[in-house]
C-alpha cells in the first residue's frame, strides 16, 4: 500500500519504472483526444469542480488513462470524497502513477500523472480515508471507464 510518505520519497527522489512507455507528438495526441482531454492531460489543465462526467459513476470496472489506456484505478477504492472530481484511495498498482512536485497558483502539491504516457491526472491529496489516508483526485476526461463485462 502507498502511503504518504512514499508519494512525498517519489516526488523527491524519483519514481517506479512502468511496465512500458507510451511516447507521442503533440500532433499525434490532438489526433486522438478532445480539445478538453488534450487541455487537461497534456497541458495540465483542470475541469470545474462537479461537472466531470465519471464524479458520480460507481460501476465496477478499471479506471485507464485516456491517453493511452493504461490501468491507473480499479472502481473498488474509489471513494465520494464530496470535492468535486472522481477519488481514489490507492493506485491499480505501485508503479501506475508518476509523482512530481507542484507548485503552481502559489500552493505545494503532489501532482499525479499516468506513469507510462505522463499524462496529467490531477493531484494526491493525504486527508482521504483510511488505510491509506489518500486522496487521489483525478479529472474525469483523463480517465476512460472500462466496465467489467457481466457474465451469465
Amino acid at each position: 500500500m502507498i502511503t504518504w510518505k512514499d508519494v512525498i520519497n517519489y516526488s523527491v527522489n524519483g519514481n517506479p519504472t512502468p511496465d512500458y512507455r507510451v511516447e507521442k507528438t503533440e500532433a499525434q495526441w490532438r489526433a486522438v483526444l478532445t480539445d478538453e482531454q488534450f487541455r487537461i492531460t497534456r497541458k495540465k489543465g483542470t475541469e470545474m469542480a462537479g461537472t466531470g462526467a465519471l464524479c458520480s459513476v460507481h460501476e465496477a470496472g478499471k479506471y485507464n488513462c485516456v491517453c493511452c489506456q493504461a490501468p491507473l484505478f480499479d472502481s473498488s477504492i474509489k471513494f465520494n470524497s464530496s470535492s468535486g472530481w472522481p477519488s481514489f484511495t490507492q493506485p491499480i498498482k505501485p508503479n501506475a502513477i508518476k509523482y512530481e512536485k507542484d507548485t503552481s497558483f502559489g500552493m505545494v502539491r503532489v501532482e499525479i500523472m499516468c506513469n507510462t504516457c505522463d499524462s496529467h491526472l490531477g493531484h494526491v491529496f493525504p486527508d482521504g480515508p483510511e488505510p491509506s489516508g489518500l486522496r487521489y483526485c483525478v479529472n474525469s476526461e483523463s480517465l476512460v471507464l472500462q466496465k467489467e463485462s457481466s457474465t451469465t
